[in-house]
């Protein structure tokens, strides 16, 4: 008659089956720990950022710099033609970087509203304009400056 071994309240007819499921858990583990690892570097979003976007048929870039005080990140976005300006209500969750930012073109101001979702060193998202009361949406991608 076979010896009944237990482990962990689980119970199994050899030691052979426990060594199985000791090896699966040890796996498992591994696999979430790295899943973490992974998440976390994909969504750290500090460092400078050069951006490139099309308003109609011409082609636009910006700079994005994003830093990290303790816990909380702030940043400044510019462009050609503008100095740096600080964004407004940064966040990150979950990979997705949102904040505003305010453009001056030809002695118009614009606010701006993004949303990008990073992925190691690249970001994809959208940027809304308010002209004149309608919104306007226009893709925006940047690459992470090493």
């Amino acid at each position: 008659m076979a010896k009944v071994t237990g482990i962990g309240g689980v119970f199994f007819k050899s030691r052979n089956d426990s060594a199985v499921l000791k090896a699966i858990l040890s796996v498992a583990l591994v696999l979430v720990v790295c899943g973490i690892a992974v998440a976390a570097n994909q969504a750290d979003p500090v460092g400078t950022w050069k951006c490139e976007y099309n308003i109609g048929d011409q082609k636009r870039t910006s700079t994005l710099t994003i830093k990290k005080d303790g816990d909380k990140i702030t940043g400044t976005m510019s462009w050609p033609d503008q100095k740096e300006t600080p964004l407004q209500d940064l966040k990150l969750k979950e990979g997705e970087l949102t904040f505003s930012a305010d453009r001056v073109v030809g002695g118009n101001s614009f606010h701006v509203e993004y949303k990008f979702m990073i992925n190691g060193d690249t970001l994809k998202g959208k940027g809304t304009l308010d002209v004149g009361g309608e919104k306007r949406d226009f893709d925006i991608e940047g690459k992470r400056e090493k």
